[in-house]
């Protein structure tokens, strides 16, 4: 796979050989169609039902069983028969039962491919279903659209893009066409940083822009998650282990029972097909022929008891498995954190503080407060919320001061905008007040602060002096050090509503910063403090930024030093065998793809951990499917993370794993006391 990001536009096109203007000519459609296939991704052939049932037969105990049974039914001994085989069937059936429920990941994945491309072809645009797209077709974007395969944008206005599914990012991305000399490097790019790709699946949410597809089907990046899912083992659990054991260990005993009884009876000269007899029903008797089905009793019931800790088993075997685990290895996005952005801190009128120390009467604190609501173009109530979540989170900080936007918006009516630019990383909008107007200014501190002459404090405006702006940025950078995300506004007053709209934002006065970041969920960090008790460890793995990922790993006390992170680059670097060496220090891995949360996952297995992996999201799926256990979210959890999981948590909460834990230990410790009852009797 070419590393298209690395390309200068007119490279891309004429290494795929297309035309911007003009697209694809039917004919070399065609043929393309023909060369790369269909735009959609592959599925592994499903097993038969007879495959499924000799799955659940294919083990140890089983066969030794199924041997009993033949034998009794040998000998006459046909009661005894029938219940084995009623035994070894209601096992068989049980397990083809749970796993018909499994394996959606790959179906889910082809659900989430855009059902219709707009395509620039002959010359004309076209709309055309999504699997018709071929590499080297120039596909138009806009708000609202799916992406419909791996594109090089060639153009761009504005354009963001949702990506949290696919990387792991809290809010969505701000797209470009440029070419970056800097990611020519021969170190793989992450996909977060990759700003001028667009993915297959993923979300336009603002502006608008064009691309070339570069990759479709199996060769684009949720195609490579795919083939992760394809490759993914699904391997025994530790009881699964352990019954293997019994099993061969039960026929050896058997088979000494039934070779020593026949000897001494031999020896002793007594009949041997008498003897012979002896010995097979000896060898039947100390088989606990109960012993699949009291396993698979306990673990069904357990699956009961845990639907009451808001935890649903997928797979029988889990149950026991999340009782072994010894590691926790959790997305950050939406399991550790509320996959929600928060406005936490302020900065106005001389005062740094958490959001709720706001206070509406202090005159430069409140008119930050309406300027956050009125430049804006999110909307936000209890039943529903649309937009960027950026904007998103400064409504609903503005609503725990009741300010809320349709209220405001009839006060100071918007008659004029400019309306947010990437190059300008600003917004303005403009609004009656009283008998003047007012434009709103927001927008990234490095654009805002340049364009402010003055600063509102103290319940005046004045000059903006290099103390007023050396204190502005120290409380920018103290923000950053938290991880926030930081955003700065400005406003400007005038007494007419011919308002210049090309100086509008020039001379501004400044008014104060905020601080956001997506929080984490209130209940983890003593969740994760208990796992500590427990002997359980919790590893972090998210695609996000190194700095916001450590921010919250150590609020919640995941991680303390710095050099206890990892990132994705890293990972390229270090071999399966040096990193295993130093998982055991690493508790943070942040700008990761789906190929690195699989590739820890191995690691920490290979050390002998028993890995729970938690996430929600499309890149979580491998990851999921690769550990001893995957835990999915099941509210926020797309169904591509469900489908690979084993466990699904109903309420989203990272406590219910806790507690799953807990109650796994309880039903691991009741099947080995079950197992020596059943030996010791026999």
């Amino acid at each position: 796979m070419s590393n298209w990001y690395s390309k200068t536009k007119d490279q891309t096109l004429i290494d795929l050989e297309t035309n911007e203007q003009h697209g694809l000519t039917d004919e070399i459609v065609s043929e393309r169609l023909k060369q790369y296939g269909p735009n959609e991704l592959a599925t592994k052939q499903k097993r038969t039902l007879w495959q499924r049932i000799f799955a659940q037969i294919n083990d140890v105990l089983v066969y030794v069983l199924i041997i009993a049974a033949l034998i009794s039914a040998f000998v006459g001994e046909w009661a005894d028969a029938s219940i084995i085989a009623l035994v070894v069937v209601l096992n068989a059936v049980i397990g083809v039962v749970q796993e018909s429920k499994a394996e959606q990941a790959l179906e889910a994945l082809k659900k989430m491919a855009t059902p219709k491309a707009i395509v620039k072809r002959n010359g004309e645009l076209k709309e055309i279903p999504s699997e018709h797209v071929v590499p080297g077709d120039i596909v138009m974007l806009d708000a609202g659209r799916y992406i419909p395969c791996d594109l090089r944008l060639i153009e761009t206005a504005n354009l963001k893009v949702e990506e949290s599914a696919l990387t792991g990012e809290s809010v969505p991305v701000d797209k470009d066409a440029i070419y970056h000399p800097s990611m020519q490097s021969d170190e793989q790019v992450p996909l977060g940083d990759q700003k001028n790709m667009a993915f297959m699946s993923t979300l336009v949410t603002y502006g608008r822009g064009v691309g070339v597809a570069v990759e479709t089907g199996m060769n684009s990046q949720i195609g490579k998650i795919a083939t992760l899912l394809h490759e993914a083992d699904d391997d025994m659990t530790p009881l699964q282990k352990s019954l293997a054991q019994v099993g061969k260990y039960l026929g050896f005993v058997a088979v000494a029972i039934c070779i020593v009884m026949f000897l001494i009876g031999f020896l002793q000269g007594r009949d041997t097909l008498e003897m012979f007899m002896t010995a097979i029903s000896l060898a039947v008797a100390a088989i606990p022929e109960g012993l699949p089905a009291i396993v698979s009793i306990v673990l069904a019931i357990g699956v009961q008891r845990m639907i009451k800790q808001n935890v649903i088993i997928r797979k029988l075997p889990a149950v026991e498995a999340l009782g072994s685990v010894t590691i926790i290895c959790s997305d950050k996005t939406g399991t550790l954190t509320q996959n929600k952005m928060t406005v936490t801190h302020f900065y106005s009128d001389n005062t740094y503080d958490h959001l709720e120390n706001l206070n509406v009467n202090n005159d430069a604190q409140r008119l930050l407060l309406e300027n956050m609501v009125l430049c804006n173009d999110a909307s936000y109530n209890n039943e529903s919320q649309t937009g960027d979540p950026t904007e998103i989170a400064l409504l609903v900080a503005g609503t725990t001061f009741n300010m809320q936007k349709d209220h405001l918006e009839k006060i100071h009516e918007r008659i004029n905008e400019m309306p947010f630019d990437s190059d300008r990383k600003m917004m303005s909008t403009v609004h009656t007040y009283d008998d003047s107007y007012y434009s709103m200014t927001k927008g990234a501190i490095d654009k805002l602060l340049p364009r402010c002459t003055h600063i509102f404090k103290n319940g005046k405006i004045g000059d903006l002096t290099e103390a007023d702006k050396n204190q502005i940025l120290e409380a920018a950078r103290a923000m950053s050090r938290e991880a926030l995300r930081v955003l700065s506004f400005a406003f400007k007053q005038y007494n007419s509503s011919n308002v210049d709209i090309d100086h509008l934002e020039e001379n501004l006065t400044f008014i104060g910063l905020v601080g956001m970041i997506d929080p984490p969920r209130t209940e983890v960090k003593d969740s994760i403090t208990e796992c500590k008790k427990a002997g359980i460890r919790t590893v972090m793995i998210t695609g996000d930024h190194k700095d916001t990922a450590f921010a919250i790993a150590k609020e919640l006390g995941i991680a303390e030093e710095i050099s206890e992170i990892m990132i994705g680059t890293e990972l390229d670097n270090i071999s399966d065998t040096e990193l295993a060496n130093k998982i055991n220090h690493l508790n943070v891995f942040a700008r990761v793809s789906p190929e690195h949360k699989v590739k820890i996952v191995k690691a920490l297995r290979a050390k002998g951990n028993i890995v729970s992996m938690t996430g929600d999201g499309v890149n979580d799926a491998p990851s999921l499917k690769q550990a001893d256990v995957g835990v999915a979210m099941g509210i926020t959890g797309t169904d591509v993370a469900k489908g690979a999981a084993d466990v699904v948590l109903t309420d989203d909460n990272f406590s219910s794993i806790v507690k799953a834990v807990e109650e796994g230990r309880n039903i691991y410790r009741n099947i080995k006391k079950s197992i020596l009852f059943l030996l010791s009797c026999n």
